[in-house]
């Protein structure tokens, strides 16, 4: 049985390579969409990409709230 240490380790570690995956297949899609001259496939690709990047600013600004409400429920 994993401690929940190890549980969220192991949360995070696979977190980052899903991120990763998504961030690596945007940019082939846009590495596609330029080499073949795809007007449409370079817009949706960025707007992937933006997507994506909102998406992680979110998170972060879910877990800083996430430990700001543990700091205060401490005190």
């Amino acid at each position: 049985m994993t401690t929940p240490k190890g549980s969220l380790r192991t949360r995070t570690i696979l977190n980052r390579m899903i991120i990763l995956s998504f961030m690596a297949l945007v940019g082939y899609c846009l590495a596609k969409a330029i080499y073949s001259q795809s007007v449409m496939g370079i817009i949706l690709a960025l707007v992937s990409l933006g997507a994506g990047i909102y998406f992680l600013y979110l998170l972060a600004k879910a877990n800083e709230e996430m430990e700001r409400e543990k700091t205060k429920e401490r005190v």
